[in-house]
């Protein structure tokens, strides 16, 4: 790709704690992406503004807090409302399998759980920018 993928990485919700996101973030960056970090607390609206105006093709959310089924719905909602279908959007931290399933029905591209290597998620955003979703 003559272009670098751009990612914006948040920590949606009221959870603290964003050592995972970072070590994504920066994980990415050492890929070849481009990275905007958008920091805690971000409310959905706060994510797909963001996303927006950094005109980004993915957003990776990091979620410890068990919201996610409350959070994941909306951005993908707010995606929607602002026709930026091309977005892909990733979830990772503590969700169950069962959750993930769900999560991919309505729209997530991809999940990951906890330890799953740097090189598995940016092998799975460039076939996914590339097409080969």
């Amino acid at each position: 790709m003559s272009q670098r993928i751009r990612v914006l990485v948040a920590k949606p919700g009221l959870d603290g704690h964003d050592r995972g996101a970072k070590v994504i973030a920066r994980g990415l960056r050492d890929a070849g992406m481009e990275v905007i970090y958008a920091g805690l607390r971000q409310s959905p609206e706060m994510i797909v503004n963001a996303a927006l105006q950094e005109d980004v093709q993915v957003i990776g959310l990091s979620i410890l807090s068990g919201a996610h089924n409350a959070i994941v719905p909306r951005v993908l909602g707010l995606l929607r409302e602002k026709e930026m279908d091309d977005v892909a959007v990733i979830v990772g931290g503590t969700i169950p399998d069962g959750d993930a399933v769900e999560l991919k029905k309505q729209g997530v591209a991809g999940v990951f759980q906890p330890g799953a290597p740097l090189e598995e998620i940016a092998g799975f955003i460039r076939r996914w920018i590339e097409g080969g979703r």
